[in-house]
């Protein structure tokens, strides 16, 4: 069961949490001084006491167990959390969730890139490059996605268990994978996360891709090939910025009446 998300506790709890492990030193937002007596007010104070128990100094160890404890705390909010966490918090992702709001969905999609909408639900979006200076010269940066009307031309349909597929070698990295979730023992795992990622979106959501081998199939078999047997259509910049250039990715796109769901794996150096 998921712990009905009392958003302005989390998103204030996440965010201190997040400065933190940042190395940013902040007192405690006041909002946070009485959590709520429920079972969300209930994780909110576990945090809390978990936080107060930390030794603040060495300051390293204090940001690396601050974020150990943010990751837990999210992870602990819903079982999707937990999964999408598991399954992309360790590789250079792009993962987000905003709200259907036009009969042409590209323009819903850009909401996402471009960080103007919220979760509709207020679940976790995974997204390093938030804070990323990068954005002043680049607004959707890591991305330079095109225009709505260009979506057709870039994007393919995929069929949902192989968008599940898709959605699971993003756990890969580009360049330097030893071992390919094809041949994990952990395979199912993986593939169990990715599924259970997208049954958020019910099973009449459709999927797109920007890989050319769907292009030709729809069930084009994405485990098999892996990461970095995959080629797409680049929708990231090709801007040289904060030492970062950006050179392969592989993007996933859930459509449903309600809800748009983006997950990109990035290929950098």
């Amino acid at each position: 069961m998921s712990i009905p998300v009392a958003r302005p506790a989390f998103d204030l709890l996440d965010a201190h949490l997040e400065a933190l492990n940042n190395g940013t030193d902040l007192p405690l937002p006041e909002g946070l001084a009485d959590p709520a007596a429920d079972e969300a007010g209930e994780l909110v104070q576990w945090a809390l006491d978990r936080l107060r128990s930390i030794p603040r100094a060495p300051r390293d160890v204090f940001a690396r167990q601050v974020g150990s404890l943010l990751t837990e705390f999210r992870s602990r909010i819903c079982p999707w959390n937990a999964a999408l966490l598991r399954l992309l918090d360790d590789v250079y992702t792009f993962a987000a969730t905003g709200p259907r709001r036009h009969e042409d969905w590209a323009h819903d999609v850009l909401a996402v890139l471009h960080r103007s909408v919220r979760d509709p639900r207020g679940w976790i979006r995974l997204d390093r490059d938030r804070t990323n200076t990068a954005r002043d010269t680049v607004p959707a940066y890591p991305f330079d996605p095109p225009a709505p009307s260009q979506f057709p031309d870039l994007l393919y349909p995929l069929e949902a268990e192989t968008a599940a597929a898709a959605l699971a070698i993003m756990a890969e990295e580009w360049q330097a994978e030893f071992a390919p979730v094809r041949s994990r023992p952990d395979r199912d795992a993986v593939l169990a996360d990715a599924r259970t990622v997208l049954d958020r979106y019910g099973p009449d959501a459709r999927y797109w891709t920007n890989a050319t081998a769907a292009a030709s199939d729809p069930a084009a078999d994405f485990l098999a090939a892996g990461l970095a047997g995959t080629r797409s259509n680049l929708f990231l910049t090709s801007e040289y910025l904060n030492g970062l250039d950006l050179f392969e990715d592989l993007g996933l796109i859930a459509v449903t009446d309600n809800e748009v769901g983006v997950f990109w794996s990035i290929g950098a150096y």
